[in-house]
């Protein structure tokens, strides 16, 4: 639909001129799809006109037509068929494509495109194949389990689409060539310990040379290992349980 696309503009890592995101550039041009997250069309059905592949995420999207005429994207789950009826309501079937309020949908259904602020839009779970799973529900907080394995409790407001992401074989694609990875923007990326001393933290030495220091670190000498996430996180409140099974949190 030309009418939901826009140009996509590109910057290739760069402000003003200077690289500030390096391994970026040479991407052809491309059409922003406007896909819809936020799913804000409440207790109007549309009508799945297509299935569509969009160069700017690995997922499928889905042209949906509603009664009153709208077209909008969405993300396709699995499963979802061309002429299949989807609706964002309180009171939806619980259905692929489908959207509700956490609150609506039953412990044990998958999920996907999930709000993290009620009325911002879906934020998470929006990779092909991906989906998170309706644990348990509290007061005023629904525990989803999310692809990573964390438990995490989100507003029982928050709406999410039923369902997993499409185009689950994404991941098994083989690039086949260096090109393919150029189509897509990303340029070569060095090594640091190959890179001389004043251009990374990891350069120098006397022939193969090892990082040579207490740890890893990046391009701009942080971190690259360990534990670099926050210690006054937002969202630590939130988190029942940490990927990897590792306890429960209060």
């Amino acid at each position: 639909m030309k009418k939901l696309k826009t140009i996509l503009k590109r910057k290739s890592g760069r402000l003003h001129g200077k690289v500030t995101v390096r391994h970026q550039g040479g991407a052809p041009k491309r059409f922003l799809r406007n896909v819809d997250f936020k799913r804000d069309k409440i207790d109007v059905w549309g009508a799945v006109q297509a299935i569509e592949y969009d160069p700017n995420r690995n997922a499928d999207i889905a042209l949906v037509l509603y009664e009153d005429g709208e077209r909008r994207y969405i993300l396709a789950p699995f499963g979802l068929k061309v002429g299949a009826k989807v609706i964002a309501s309180d009171a939806a079937p619980i259905e692929p494509g489908n959207s509700l309020p956490l609150k609506a949908i039953p412990v044990g259904i998958q999920v996907h495109n999930i709000e993290i602020t009620k009325g911002k839009g879906g934020q998470i779970v929006k990779g092909a194949g991906s989906a998170a799973t309706i644990f348990g529900k509290e007061e005023l907080w629904v525990l989803v389990k999310l692809p990573s394995g964390e438990i995490r409790r989100f507003g029982a407001e928050c709406f999410a689409t039923v369902g997993q992401v499409g185009n689950i074989n994404s991941r098994n694609k083989r690039l086949g060539k260096a090109g393919r990875v150029r189509h897509m923007g990303i340029r070569p990326s060095v090594r640091g310990v190959a890179m001389n001393p004043h251009a990374h933290p990891h350069g120098g030495g006397e022939g193969r040379s090892s990082v040579g220091m207490k740890y890893p670190k990046t391009f701009y000498g942080r971190r690259a290992v360990g534990k670099t996430r926050s210690k006054k996180k937002y969202s630590d409140r939130l988190i029942v349980q940490k990927r990897g099974g590792k306890g429960i949190l209060g």
